[in-house]
């Protein structure tokens, strides 16, 4: 089995990448979807946020209030910190069932964006980042995903530099041309993870 970490700033095309590699043949075990299933109602997770931040947190239906619970730890620290606290080991707990699931000869790609800003390089075989340039990730966002430019701003600037994502790269998908470029790219990078998952690289 060969693990991979795959993250990327926002408007890098991460998820391009991701869907590439999944029809490629890869595991996918994507960070943030499983953080918003472990606090699904009805699970533990969002139990353990009631508890810890009060039934304000909660929509009339029963789920996460998302926003409601943004606003009170987007400026906290310590209330982040309580959050991810709660949150993150489920993730981790979820990822390792998925990543035991999947076939002795697998590539199980782990799909996550705060790769970087968590120090998680050192969990994986090789990490692969997807890079832009700044002015194509913030094209993507305004004309793409209708974001305003003073909110893609303060997204990019929230996540790690490029050059801190660089520096944990093992490999560097570059995708500032169009989608046929990435495909090819992903394709090259593909049967270079095939070839190491089948040598003594893989990690058994």
């Amino acid at each position: 089995m060969l693990t991979v970490g795959l993250t990327g700033g926002i408007g890098a095309g991460k998820s391009e990448v991701s869907r590439l590699l999944a029809a490629h043949g890869a595991v996918i075990i994507d960070s943030d979807r499983i953080a918003r299933e472990v606090v699904e109602p009805g699970t533990p997770g969002l139990a353990a946020i009631v508890a810890e931040f009060g039934p304000a947190v909660l929509a009339p239906d029963g789920a996460l209030d998302r926003p409601a619970l943004g606003a009170l730890v987007f400026a906290d620290e310590g209330r982040l910190a309580a959050l991810n606290a709660i949150v993150h080991p489920l993730v981790r707990a979820r990822s390792a069932e998925l990543q035991a699931a999947a076939a002795p000869d697998a590539i199980v790609v782990h799909d996550v964006p705060l790769l970087a800003e968590n120090g998680l390089a050192p969990l994986y075989d090789l990490v692969l980042v997807v890079d832009a340039g700044e002015e194509t990730r913030l094209d993507r966002l305004v004309r793409l995903r209708g974001m305003a430019e003073e909110e893609a701003r303060a997204r990019m600037a929230a996540q790690a530099t490029r050059e801190q994502r660089l520096a944990v790269a093992d490999v560097v998908i570059a995708n500032d041309g169009p989608v046929e470029e990435l495909a090819a790219r992903v394709d090259e990078v593909w049967a270079a993870l095939r070839e190491r998952a089948g040598g003594a690289g893989g990690r058994e």
